[in-house]
């Protein structure tokens, strides 16, 4: 069946699912994600596309607020990439990695400059401050935020 579907990338043991359906492990496929979808067992299909789909909201939602995060961190005084990193981490559960191309796309934006201070533990550190087009971004987003999460709560406190 999966050889007639011309199937030949891995799906791995471990994956949702497939520890379920042994008939699914190490199994190679090159197929478009419609005939894979067919390829998968009901019962399986419905568990893997569930935490696919809650995956994918968690990733959104974190995409989406990110900026708004280190603005507001960034509002607080000035810090250093990793600071900042280990800040949302706390929070948000965020790969550090995450945070350079954030705060590069950030400064070519102009939403943020940067400086080097001395460590005594190593090389120079580059520290972040807001701009005033930073300083601006954040107001505005802050209220964007505000009124956007009010109105989710208020229709997630409807829901049954």
């Amino acid at each position: 069946m999966f050889e007639e579907r011309g199937l030949i990338a891995k799906v791995g043991a471990g994956s949702v699912g497939v520890d379920s359906a042994p008939a699914l492990q190490n199994i190679h496929y090159r197929a478009s994600p419609a005939t894979l979808y067919e390829a998968v067992p009901c019962g399986v299909r419905s568990r893997v596309l569930e935490a696919g789909r809650v995956e994918a909201v968690e990733v959104q939602l974190k995409k989406g607020v990110l900026e708004l995060c280190v603005l507001a961190l960034l509002s607080r005084g000035d810090n250093y990439a990793y600071e900042i990193a280990s800040r949302l981490a706390e929070g948000i559960d965020m790969g550090e990695g995450t945070i350079y191309p954030l705060m590069r796309r950030m400064q070519a934006d102009g939403l943020v400059d940067t400086y080097l201070v001395e460590s005594s533990s190593g090389p120079p550190r580059k520290y972040y401050r807001l701009t005033e087009a930073g300083k601006t971004s954040f107001a505005g987003q802050k209220l964007a935020w505000g009124s956007f999460s009010k109105a989710v709560n208020a229709i997630l406190g409807e829901a049954q």
